[in-house]
């Protein structure tokens, strides 16, 4: 069973995103993970999660089967795809397709707001 106490999914959810951000840079699970992550909305295809990554953290490489944006709201972060490199500060956003391979690595420490749109089968 999740462990989170929070509505997930409804007609109308709303955040404070400083309030987000600070509850996903708990020290604690940064020191140990290196990472952590807050998941906002989780609504048929679409999630948005707030993440964390410590400063020297990483997210190793891996891919969403839908499209995704990545803004950061705090600190930076760095986003590799296997062509590129992205050095992203506050207020960049980037947006990447379906299934394209990356990771997520801080030297100083960010918070980012994830959004992926996931492949909702026909029923």
């Amino acid at each position: 069973m999740s462990s989170i106490d929070r509505a997930l999914s409804g007609d109308t959810l709303r955040f404070t995103l400083t309030e987000e951000c600070a509850e996903a840079r708990d020290p604690d699970l940064l020191a140990r993970h290196g990472r952590n992550a807050r998941t906002l909305v989780k609504e048929d295809g679409l999630r948005v999660t707030v993440v964390a990554v410590a400063a020297g953290g990483e997210i190793p490489e891996h891919q969403a089967e839908g499209p995704i944006s990545v803004q950061v709201v705090e600190g930076s972060i760095r986003l590799r795809t296997p062509r590129d490199e992205h050095l992203m500060g506050v207020g960049a956003l980037l947006t990447l397709p379906a299934r394209v391979r990356h990771g997520v690595s801080s030297d100083g420490g960010g918070v980012f707001l994830l959004t992926v749109c996931h492949p909702v089968a026909a029923g």
